[in-house]
């Protein structure tokens, strides 16, 4: 049985609706495109994307 997500826009996305992230969190991180939630989503590590998110955060990427 597939788990059931919350999707929530990420607080990394701007202000502009057009350039959404949208994010679901669980034991894998779901990552997908507000403007294109038909063409799917990448699927991250929880650790991976906490490493990502660092990375950003820390004016790496």
């Amino acid at each position: 049985m597939t788990e059931a997500r919350e999707w929530h826009k990420s607080s990394y996305s701007n202000g502009n609706n057009a350039s959404c992230v949208e994010v679901a969190e669980g034991q894998t991180v779901l990552v997908r495109d507000t403007q294109n939630r038909t063409l799917g989503h990448l699927e991250y590590s929880a650790d991976a994307w906490a490493a990502f998110l660092r990375d950003v955060k820390d004016g790496h990427l």
